[in-house]
């Protein structure tokens, strides 16, 4: 069962991407399929949510070519496993490039990924639609990159709400804890957390990012603790939230809140 946030959203990804194929397609037969190419996350860290992506897109694919495909052309998904691993993005998009010559590009999927992938993407001077990537283009400002993400372009959205959230307890927290894995997404939302924990006059008693394959919180909860923190904002991943949360619990840590 495909939740309907993610129906939704593979429903406004291709809609931008219809766009996309009016405007840069060259003639072709009817009976040529339109490709679209992308890199998922199947197996490692984010893989729970990169299959789900992935059988969005399935569905999506299903549904349009029941009803004749796009332009009269059926539309062939053509994806690859990244594993989760940022250092394969870059082949992967060479491959789908300039081997299996694909006629769009989306994502990939997550900011470690994206982030990877977007240099080989420019060089070919082509257009993607990044998946759940928060910020991952800030430093490249490539006009032809849209990010499909439900939080905005920000990485301050990503944390807003759980200051404001915060703000509303009773005694009203002030000392505040910032950790996450040592990746491109967590060190965004880690970012914007910093921006609004100033914001809304928080005191970052403590910080810490972690090794992606780090499997012991213990002695990062008991800093937390010993800097008398109030509340955590925690910058996590599928594989390193349970650990940490874990290690919260053994220790009668401080309040949490995970994203």
């Amino acid at each position: 069962m495909i939740p309907h946030k993610a129906r939704r959203f593979v429903k406004r990804v291709f809609a931008v991407a219809g766009v996309a194929v009016v405007i840069s397609f060259a003639p072709a037969r009817a009976a040529d399929a339109i490709r679209i190419g992308l890199s998922l996350s199947l197996t490692g860290a984010t893989a729970p949510a990169g299959r789900q992506v992935q059988a969005g897109l399935d569905i999506w694919r299903d549904q349009v070519n029941s009803r004749g495909g796009l332009l009269g052309r059926p539309v062939e998904l053509v994806y690859y496993d990244d594993q989760a691993n940022p250092a394969n993005a870059p082949g992967i998009y060479a491959k789908l490039m300039g081997v299996d010559k694909v006629d769009l590009l989306i994502g990939p999927y997550s900011t470690n990924i994206i982030a990877a992938a977007l240099p080989a993407i420019i060089q070919n001077n082509r257009m993607t639609i990044g998946i759940f990537g928060l910020g991952a283009n800030k430093e490249y400002k490539y006009a032809r990159y849209f990010s499909m993400n439900s939080q905005g372009a920000s990485p301050r959205n990503y944390s807003r709400g759980f200051f404001q959230l915060a703000l509303q307890q009773r005694p009203k927290p002030v000392r505040v804890s910032l950790i996450g894995a040592d990746v491109e997404f967590s060190r965004n939302a880690l970012d914007g957390a910093r921006e609004n924990a100033k914001e809304f006059g928080f005191d970052v008693v403590y910080e810490r990012t972690y090794p992606l394959s780090n499997t012991e919180y213990t002695a990062i909860v008991r800093s937390m603790e010993a800097a008398n923190t109030e509340v955590v904002y925690a910058a996590t991943l599928p594989v390193d939230i349970v650990g940490l949360l874990r290690a919260s619990n053994e220790t009668a840590g401080p309040s949490w809140a995970c994203w």
